[in-house]
Formats: structure tokens, sequence, C-alpha cells
């Protein structure tokens, strides 16, 4: 069924406008939610009986708008819906909004305006996490973390096509076609965050067989790395996956075996020495010369230079965001970075704002609080189609 876009008041006018404005300022795509309410209590808005809200915000966070900060759009979500992350797939055609409250995806249209977006049931799939998507576009791939399971579908039609069972836990999902290979993270339990995973699953993608696992690092089990995160290296010859591990508070890293068809995993990284916790996103630049992570605990953004040999990253900058440091949006031509502050309202990591990065000059140059300032947490972000880079992903 297809969804109803309902507008706020006051922004009809800007959204005729957006399609001619876009050579004046760069649209961010993020979904939010209600602050908790003990959080709320330090703010003006939502005013005092507001029901929790969850929604879709498009917002100016270009610093040189003279409408930087301001919402052009806002659709309302069902506050149940606990939406999670947004993804765009090969083409950035759709963009598919995965949920932790309800069993099924958000997908919208990219390429209408007003966008539509429609609902599609996953009633295998408890507490959504990560989508990814084949190179041929053919194929997406679902983490559900509250059920053990992958769930696959076809892209065209987003009818599922395959469920596979996996280890506890599942949150990061990566795929390689050249090695007809997905590999997925063991997180934590969803109800409480705890009994936390230490390994990675390895899948054969044309059939969905689980291959083999194997654990992020040499501690002793049960190691409590809650690995959580996994990206490709772009163009690594052979394949190069780097896995954020949440509690291990480290990086490491899965690198193809082509004789034993088959990873050798390693960690590679501490964040323990400088005093920096709760790694999560990772992205790369264009030469894939360059690795960005984020850390949610006290919230950073940091910048690894992975050029001489990707299996040896040499940390160069760490810049500071803000509390809950999480998903990077990134601009086409590279010049700014965007990180949505906020770790699943959970305290101590949900600032709430966006900050905003210079990547020339590696620093940081603003913030968009609009959605802080409100009540409310963002829980992921991307830029629209035209602005967005996919960051390696």
């Amino acid at each position: 069924m297809m969804g109803k876009w309902i507008v706020n008041v006051g922004t009809m006018g800007a959204l005729a406008l957006l399609p001619c404005l876009a050579n004046a300022e760069i649209l961010a795509m993020l979904n939010y939610e209600s602050k908790p309410p003990d959080a709320l209590k330090a703010f003006k808005h939502p005013v005092d009986g507001q029901i929790r809200r969850e929604g879709i915000a498009i917002i100016d966070v270009d610093p040189r708008s003279e409408n930087f900060g301001k919402i052009l759009m806002d659709i309302p979500l069902p506050p149940d819906l606990v939406a999670h992350h947004i993804f765009y797939n090969q083409g950035a055609t759709k963009a598919y909004v995965t949920a932790l409250g309800k069993p099924e995806l958000r997908v919208i249209d990219m390429t209408r305006f007003p966008y539509r977006m429609k609902t599609v049931k996953v009633p295998q799939c408890q507490v959504g996490e990560d989508v990814v998507f084949s190179d041929d576009n053919k194929t997406w791939y679902l983490t559900c973390m509250g059920s053990n399971k992958v769930v696959v579908g076809e892209t065209a039609t987003d009818k599922v096509t395959r469920v596979i069972d996996v280890p506890k836990y599942p949150h990061g999902i990566a795929v390689h076609n050249g090695i007809d290979r997905v590999l997925a993270t063991s997180t934590v339990r969803a109800s409480d965050l705890k009994d936390p995973g230490e390994t990675i699953t390895v899948i054969e993608a044309s059939t969905g067989k689980v291959l083999s696992t194997h654990k992020v690092t040499d501690k002793p089990s049960p190691a409590g790395d809650a690995p959580v995160e996994i990206l490709f290296v772009p163009k690594a010859n052979p394949p190069v996956a780097y896995i954020t591990n949440m509690y291990g508070n480290s990086l490491s890293l899965a690198v193809w075996d082509p004789a034993k068809k088959d990873f050798a995993v390693r960690q590679v990284f501490d964040f323990a020495p400088q005093k920096m916790g709760v790694p999560l996103e990772m992205y790369f630049n264009d030469r894939a010369d360059r690795l960005y992570v984020t850390t949610a605990k006290p919230g950073h953004f940091h910048i690894f230079d992975v050029s001489g040999d990707p299996t040896k990253p040499k940390l160069l900058k760490t810049l500071p965001a803000a509390e809950g440091a999480h998903h990077v949006a990134f601009t086409k031509d590279w010049r700014y970075a965007f990180v949505q502050n906020s770790l699943l309202n959970l305290p101590g990591m949900s600032d709430g704002s966006i900050t905003v990065i210079d990547l020339k000059q590696e620093k940081v140059v603003g913030s968009v609080d609009t959605l802080k300032n409100q009540g409310f947490n963002p829980n992921s972000i991307v830029l629209l189609t035209e602005w967005n880079h996919p960051a390696g992903h």
C-alpha cells in the first residue's frame, strides 16, 4: 500500500521550490524520533502532553545557505515503527528504511517528486537493521537482529526470495559478488543490548548457505566484542573488509584467502589508547586511500590513511563531533561530511545534532541543531540523490 505524505503547514512553498533551488543548498534526509521523556524535560518542545513522534525530515545542511538548518519537508511515520536506518540501492533510485519496531521495510521511490513510499512486509524479520545490495542491483539483503535471520529480496519487485538462518544477532552486512560471499556480524541482543557476539558469519551469496564463522579478535571467549558494521574496501585485491567492534572499541579486518576460499580475521586498530569508544560506521573516499570511522562515545570522526596497505590503517586525524556520532553523509565533490549524532536514544550517546565537517580543511565548520532543539534525535542521515556520495556503500 502506498504511504501518504503529510507536510507541515508552511512548507508547501518550500516543496514547490525544491527542484529549482538545487544549486543554493545541500539537502539531507533524516529519520528522527522523540528523545526519551527524561531528556525532554530540558527542552521547550515538544509541548507538554505531546505523544511520541517519528518522521523523516528534509533539512538544508549547507553552511553557506541562507536556509541552513531549516526543515523543508516533514513526513510523519507511525510512532511505533522505530525507523532505524536509510539505505540507497545501487543508482539511488530507491531508499530503504529499516524498522526496529515492526517487521517491515519502507521503500521510497526517489525518481518521482513528490516522493512515493510503500510498505514491504517482512514477517520473518524482527528488528530490521542493515540493507545491502548486489553489484547488479537485482538483490537486497536485510539483517534481522531480533530473529537471527538474513532476509533476501528482489530489488525490482521487493518480494522476499530467501530467508537465511544465521548465528545470533546479525547486524552489519556486506556483499562481494566477485567471490560470491556475504558477510554478517554478530552484535548484541536487541532487547537489552547484552550478550554481545564475537564473530562474523560467511555466507555463499548464490545459495544462501552458511559456510563458516570467524572470531574478530584473539581474546578468549566470551570476548564481548560486539562486531557491529562491516564494509569491503573498494577495489581491494584480494578482497578486504573492515569491521567495527562496538564493545571491543577496535577495528578488525577480514582478508580473503583465494586458496582456502575463506577469510582470515584479525584486529588491526584499538581506540582505547585514544579514550574513545563505541566505533560504529565506516566509509571510503573515491580512491579508497582514506577510511572514515565514527565513534559514539564521547563522539568523534576519524580519518585513516589506508593508501599504502589497506590491511594497515594509520590514524591521521580525529575531529570532535557530538555524543552518539553515528552515520555520515558525504557530498559528491567531497567538500563536506555531515555526522548524525545519536545512537538508539542511549544516555550519553543521544546529542541529536548534525556536525558539519569541511573535508578539504579537515575541521568542523558548523552544527545543525534543528531536530535537537525540538526534542528529537535523528537516527540516520543521507543526502538527497543530487548531492549524496555512497562513500564505499
